[in-house]
């Protein structure tokens, strides 16, 4: 049996924040994740985890584990077997070509929560990263990537579907600089909880707004110290932060997982408080959002109120979808050419051996490669030579001859 490419998927097109947040992964818990798989299904030869905040995704490829079987492991592995509400959270597939289709829809930015958001390739690209690391890439996974990643500067490069700077971190700092007045932008202060990839993301973005009054709070401290030495901005103690002792700040904005409700407190001195949760699992408490002095934006807010580019992404969609259609063909091209490659493979080296014979092993592998490849190119030009032995004796001594001669 063929192995086939398969996918399983819950994101906010199938489930709110709440209900994805049960299935985030921290580094650390994707490769105990990849580890149970790869004993519990030993049929798997290609995994890929794409986890970000607005979806979590398993890519894998096998010959009978099945993307229903997957799913229902991972509901008990997260403790929601018993939920039937938790099947109906998540898409899946069994089918190759559905299943790179998907990738390709998903990479592109077109499944994204921010039409075309441009984060999500440098995601997968982590993912890609991450499952090479752990000897995981599979070859229809790789192919499916590799496919990923033409469609992706194909879309840069020919469309308009990548104008514009549409991320979560870029839309928080503009909120804050919507909200307070322009001789007040070097002075408000601004606290950033976590040391992750948004975090990153709204110090790279910051170049462009500007805020002089930015600090840095993380559970591990070394990293909110690197971030801050970089970025030239202030470290805030950990402790401090859980001990919710946060009256010096104007805005604050949380991108940490595994810290619901981390945040509880805010000072009530200040004329107006912003608190901006990035995070999936909600590390500021909602209940803040019911005071008078404060403005708050959740994840799926801000996912909202991102329209600015949104009329010349819709109108550059057929275009992306044309450019997707052509890689998925070349994708099921090159799918369908697999038993071809197999067979010539095989046949190849038939040939080789055959062309050994003529030189000495040792001393001439340098002819013994060419003399082969031209075969194979003289052979691959005429399909029916293939089908006759005394065929290919011939054209490998003609081939021979020019090397003896």
């Amino acid at each position: 049996m063929d192995k086939i490419l398969r996918y399983i998927s819950i994101s906010h097109i199938t489930a709110s924040v709440a209900q994805r947040s049960h299935y985030q992964f921290s580094n650390e818990q994707k490769i105990g994740l990849l580890n149970v798989l790869r004993k519990e299904f030993n049929d798997i030869s290609g995994l890929m985890l794409l986890a970000t905040c607005n979806r979590t995704e398993l890519y894998f490829e096998s010959i009978c584990t099945s993307a229903a079987s997957i799913r229902d492991f991972l509901l008990t592995f997260r403790g929601h077997q018993s939920s039937g509400i938790d099947n109906k959270l998540f898409c899946l597939s069994d089918d190759t070509e559905t299943t790179v289709n998907h990738l390709l829809q998903v990479s592109s930015g077109l499944e994204s929560s921010v039409l075309g958001d441009a984060e999500i390739i440098h995601q997968i690209k982590k993912a890609h990263q991450f499952a090479i690391a752990h000897h995981l890439q599979g070859s229809l996974l790789e192919r499916a990537l590799q496919s990923v990643f033409k469609a992706h500067k194909r879309i840069s490069n020919e469309t308009h579907f990548r104008d514009g700077t549409t991320s979560l971190a870029y839309k928080s700092l503009k909120l804050i600089k919507e909200s307070y007045d322009l001789d007040e932008h070097k002075r408000v202060k601004i606290l950033f909880v976590g040391a992750g990839d948004i975090v990153k993301q709204l110090f790279k973005y910051n170049s462009k707004f500007n805020f002089k009054n930015i600090s840095i709070t993380n559970r591990t401290e070394h990293r909110a110290k690197d971030l801050a030495e970089v970025h030239h901005g202030k470290v805030f103690g950990w402790n401090r932060l859980q001990d919710n002792a946060l009256d010096d700040f104007d805005v604050i904005i949380g991108a940490v997982s595994n810290s619901k409700n981390l945040i509880r407190r805010i000072p009530r001195g200040r004329q107006k408080v912003m608190l901006i949760d990035l995070s999936v699992q909600g590390c500021i408490d909602k209940v803040l959002a019911t005071e008078d002095h404060v403005k708050y934006y959740d994840l799926d807010a801000i996912s909202e109120d991102l329209k600015e580019v949104k009329e010349q992404r819709i109108s550059a969609i057929d275009e992306v979808n044309r450019i997707i259609a052509h890689e998925l063909s070349e994708y099921c091209d090159w799918l369908h050419e697999a038993p071809l490659r197999k067979l010539l493979a095989e046949y190849k080296i038939t040939v080789a051996k055959k062309v050994n014979t003529y030189f000495e092993a040792n001393k001439e592998q340098d002819k013994i490669t060419a003399v082969t490849n031209e075969v194979m190119r003289k052979l691959m030009s005429k399909p029916k030579a293939f089908l006759s032995s005394s065929k290919m004796d011939l054209v490998i001594s003609e081939q021979v001859a020019k090397y003896t001669d």
